[in-house]
C-alpha cells in the first residue's frame, strides 16, 4: 500500500522549471505581437475617418454644384460651406460645351480624378476645415465642369469633384466623385 501513494505522489508533481519558462515565454511573444497591432490599428482608424470626412464634404459640394441651373456660370454660399464665405464659385462656361474648365484631371483607366499635384485653380477649389473637428483637419476642395450640349448651347454639366485631407501621407487617396445634371 504505500508503494502505491509513493507513486501516486510521484506523478502528481507540478510543472518544472523549464515548463514554466517556456510558457512565459510564449506568452509574451504573443502579448508583444498584439501590442504592436495597436497603433496600426488606431492609425487605420484615423485614415478611415478622413476618407469617411472627405466623403462626406465631397458629396455636399456635388450636391451644391447640381442643385444650381444649367446656365448659372458662378454661385455664392454665405456660410461657407461649399464654397469660401464671401467668394465666389465657378461652374464653367455653358456657352462653350465640350471643354474642361476647373481644376486639373487625370486620367486613370478611363475614369477622370482630380490632380492634386498642380495649384489651386481660382474659382474651383478651397480649403475646408470642420468647425466639428476636435483635430482641426483640413481638407482640399477641388472640382472640375464640362459643359456638354451642341454648338454653343449646353443642355447638360459633368461636374468631377474631389476631396483629400491636406498635408497626408498619401496613404489614402482622394475621394472623386463624378456626375452629370440635365437640364
Amino acid at each position: 500500500m504505500r508503494r502505491r501513494s509513493k507513486t501516486q505522489l510521484h506523478n502528481q508533481r507540478g510543472f518544472t522549471l523549464i515548463e514554466m519558462a517556456v510558457a512565459t515565454a510564449v506568452l509574451l511573444i504573443g502579448i508583444v505581437g498584439v501590442a504592436k497591432l495597436v497603433p496600426v490599428a488606431v492609425n487605420m482608424n484615423m485614415g478611415n475617418r478622413n476618407d469617411s470626412t472627405s466623403l462626406v464634404i465631397a458629396q455636399r459640394e456635388m450636391d451644391a454644384l447640381t442643385a444650381q441651373p444649367i446656365g448659372n456660370p458662378t454661385f455664392s454660399d454665405p456660410q461657407g460651406l461649399v464654397c469660401p464665405a464671401a467668394g465666389i464659385c465657378n461652374l464653367g462656361n455653358p456657352a462653350t460645351p465640350g471643354v474642361i474648365v476647373g481644376s486639373a484631371l487625370l486620367n486613370l483607366g478611363n475614369r477622370p480624378l482630380i490632380n492634386y499635384g498642380v495649384a489651386q485653380v481660382a474659382g474651383y477649389s478651397f480649403y475646408y476645415s470642420d468647425p466639428n473637428d476636435p483635430s482641426d483637419t483640413s481638407y482640399d476642395v477641388r472640382w472640375a465642369v464640362i459643359a456638354l450640349g451642341n454648338g454653343t448651347v449646353a443642355s447638360a454639366k459633368r461636374f468631377i469633384v474631389g476631396v483629400r485631407r491636406r498635408g497626408g501621407n498619401g496613404t489614402f487617396l482622394p475621394i472623386t466623385l463624378d456626375s452629370v445634371v440635365d437640364k
